[in-house]
C-alpha cells in the first residue's frame, strides 16, 4: 500500500532487505520497536523470550539493511536501538526474477498474516473490558468492490491519505489510543487466473 504522508518515513524493501526480515525473531524485534520504541539488545531478549546475543546478532542484520539503528543513547557496550523507519513496503513484481526473494516475501506476508490474527484475537478476548464507545467502533468490516487495476490503485491511495490524516490526529488527547489500521485486499475468487 502507498504512504504520501511525506512525515512518515518508510523503506521500499529491496531483495536483501526482504531476505533479511523474513525471519521470525527479527520480524518480532522490528515490530517490537516500532510499537514500542527503542530498547536494548536484553530488552528485546526479555520482551521476545529469547536469549541476548541472538538478539544481538539479529539486531546487526537489520541495521545492515537499513530497518534499524543506533540511536547513540547508549553507555560503553550497551547499544540502544530503535527502528530507522515507521513502515516498510514493496512491490511484489520488483521479486519477478528472485526465487530466493520471492519465497522470502511469501513468508513474510504470512507472517504478518498471523500477526494480524494474533491481535485480532486478542482484542475480542479484551473488548468486554473496554467502554462501549471504543468496543462500538473498533473490530472487523469487509466490502466488496468491482475495480479494474487502475481503480485499486486509486482506491489503495485513497485509504492510504485518510490513514495519513489521522496518523496524529489525537495526540495530546488524554482519551485518544493508538490503533491498528489493516488493509486487506484480495479477490473474491483468488482461484481464477485472468488471460495474460
Amino acid at each position: 500500500m502507498p504512504h504520501d504522508d511525506a512525515s512518515y518515513t518508510g523503506l521500499r524493501l529491496d531483495e536483501k532487505a526482504v531476505r533479511v526480515l523474513a525471519h521470525p525473531l527479527r520480524s518480532r524485534i522490528l515490530s517490537r520497536l516500532r510499537l514500542h520504541g527503542p530498547a536494548t539488545a536484553t530488552e528485546l531478549a526479555t520482551a521476545l523470550v529469547t536469549n541476548t546475543g541472538a538478539t544481538s546478532y539479529h539486531l546487526r542484520a537489520l541495521e545492515g539493511v537499513g530497518l534499524v539503528t543506533d540511536t547513540g543513547d547508549g553507555v560503553g557496550k550497551r547499544r540502544v536501538w530503535r527502528a530507522s523507519t515507521e513502515f516498510h513496503s514493496w512491490v511484489s513484481s520488483d521479486f519477478a526474477h528472485d526465487d530466493d526473494a520471492q519465497t522470502a516475501l511469501g513468508w513474510l506476508e504470512r507472517d504478518y498474516v498471523r500477526q494480524f490474527a494474533h491481535r485480532a484475537e486478542a482484542w475480542l478476548d479484551a473488548q468486554h473490558h473496554w467502554p462501549a464507545e471504543w468496543v462500538d467502533r473498533l473490530g472487523l468490516s469487509d466490502s466488496v468492490v468491482t475495480v479494474t487495476p487502475e481503480q485499486a490503485e486509486a482506491m489503495a491511495g485513497e485509504v492510504s491519505a485518510v490513514i495519513a490524516r489521522y496518523r496524529t490526529a489525537g495526540e495530546g488527547d488524554e482519551r485518544a489510543r493508538r490503533v491498528f489500521v489493516v488493509v486487506h485486499t484480495s479477490p473474491v475468487d483468488p482461484a481464477s487466473v485472468l488471460p495474460e
